[in-house]
């Protein structure tokens, strides 16, 4: 995808992640974990099926053998914006990379992702780096409120949840 940025000199390669990124990409989520305690079972259910989700997009920056950081993101279809918009919801670079252009430069693959799947505008929610994405060109625009919901009943796959919860909606 990317491999060289000349506003800010970095020189590495920004790509798709595969499945054989998995432990770089968990040692990274590892690190971006805040809110919530990094669990790599919950992770090996996750990276997969994210791969293969049409309308996700995860990218990797690697500098030579080493991962360095990523985003992860989506396409959602909207009312509001008469049509599709691009969501980052996490992005990550390691502690030792950072102030260095790769957080710019996943930011600017994303938004070429983005702009190829049709989305309208791009949106994302942050509690430290507001700097960091107005000097991107980005502004504020709303509050981000949350709810942490219970964990769903155990022994049930991600699937069988998606699939109770779809029958669910049909039936009420």
């Amino acid at each position: 995808m990317s491999t060289a940025d000349g506003a800010t000199g970095w020189r590495s390669e920004v790509r798709q992640a595969r499945a054989g990124d998995a432990d770089d990409v968990a040692r990274l989520a590892a690190e971006l974990a805040m809110s919530f305690e990094f669990s790599a079972a919950s992770f090996r259910e996750s990276y997969p099926a994210l791969l293969a989700e049409d309308g996700a997009c995860l990218l990797l920056a690697v500098d030579g053998h080493e991962s360095i950081g990523y985003l992860l993101g989506f396409r959602h279809l909207t009312f509001y914006a008469n049509g599709p918009v691009g969501w980052v919801e996490e992005i990550v670079v390691r502690d030792q990379d950072r102030g260095r252009g790769t957080g710019r430069v996943l930011m600017d693959a994303f938004e070429q992702w983005a702009a190829a799947e049709g989305c309208r505008l791009i949106a994302l929610a942050t509690r430290r780096a507001a700097p960091f994405y107005r000097a991107l060109g980005y502004e504020e625009s709303a509050t981000y409120f949350r709810k942490v919901l219970t964990d769903p009943p155990a022994g049930r796959t991600a699937g069988e949840r998606r699939l109770l919860s779809w029958r669910r909606k049909i039936i009420v």
